[in-house]
């Protein structure tokens, strides 16, 4: 089995009816915000990733806490280099699959301490321009149309 990451994730925004956005703030490195995103683990798909990783991100169970939707939306794009080390030599894209959960009003979460410091409900305007990821970014702005 490999320690490499497998360069395919999920990103899922979680919001509210009235567009406030939930943010985590990564634990290696503070100020940058983002929505929960993670790697797919072998032989895992996409829709199985997103519900793995917003329960383990947030404590949010799709299944019971809110409306999972597979946005069938995919975005190619460069990995950071501070973080090409964790995929396979010469891994220099990821293919990020995009999900919404919808919440019925801001609510507590429980995040995972190794992943994240702290999070917090934005508005969609100032969730936009405060994660740090393009994809993100444009995941959160697509939700005004929805």
């Amino acid at each position: 089995m490999s320690h490499y990451k497998r360069p395919e994730s999920v990103l899922v925004v979680i919001y509210t009816p009235r567009l406030d956005i939930l943010l985590l703030e990564r634990a290696d490195f503070p100020d940058y915000w983002q929505s929960v995103t993670g790697s797919l683990e072998p032989g895992e798909t996409p829709l199985h990733a997103a519900r793995r990783e917003l329960f383990e991100e947030s404590g949010l169970d799709a299944a019971r806490d809110g409306q999972l939707h597979d946005a069938c939306h995919q975005t190619t794009y460069s990995i950071y280099e501070q973080w090409r080390y964790r995929y396979p030599p010469g891994t220099t894209h990821n293919i990020e699959h995009r999900f919404t959960f919808l919440v019925p009003a801001p609510c507590a979460v429980t995040l995972s301490p190794r992943e994240h410091l702290q999070s917090q409900w934005l508005p969609w305007q100032e969730a936009a321009g405060k994660v740090f990821s393009s994809s993100n970014r444009e995941a959160i702005l697509a939700l005004r149309v929805c």
